[in-house]
């Protein structure tokens, strides 16, 4: 299975300690740029974050802050999905999700779940939340 990584520009430990809060993860790692064996030390910033990784209820997400200087877009064109066993649960993790984000889809019944919504998190994430089916 692969596993999602993704890249943000110097909130990488932020955002990837709000998931943590959000799902429950209590094993966060993260190494900063300056802590890396032989960078070069133009790189070598404290506040970014050459790796992380936490668990999630359905798997492993890793991330990293770009390197110091480099342009790209947080998560362009990617969704994370995420399947919650209730609807009450997929609800809380929509709004914990949505705070201070933008919402894409309010959260509600479909054709094809008891509960699904989408946004964009405050980080740029692009989330779906699904209700896993009775």
């Amino acid at each position: 299975m692969p596993i999602p990584y993704l890249h943000f520009q110097g909130h990488c430990a932020e955002a990837l300690a709000f998931y943590a809060d959000i799902f429950g993860a209590t094993d966060l790692q993260l190494m900063r740029y300056s802590d890396a064996p032989d960078m070069d030390d133009a790189l070598r910033d404290p506040t970014r974050v050459i790796h992380a990784q936490l668990t999630l209820p359905d798997g492993v997400l890793m991330a990293s802050d770009y390197p110091p200087g480099m342009t790209g877009d947080p998560q362009a064109a990617v969704s994370l999905m995420q399947v919650a066993g209730t609807v009450a649960e997929g609800k809380r993790l929509f709004g914990a999700l949505a705070a201070g984000g933008t919402v894409i889809q309010d959260f509600g019944s479909t054709f094809f779940s008891r509960g699904f919504g989408m946004l964009t998190d405050r980080y740029g994430t692009q989330w779906m939340i699904s209700v896993a089916p009775e």
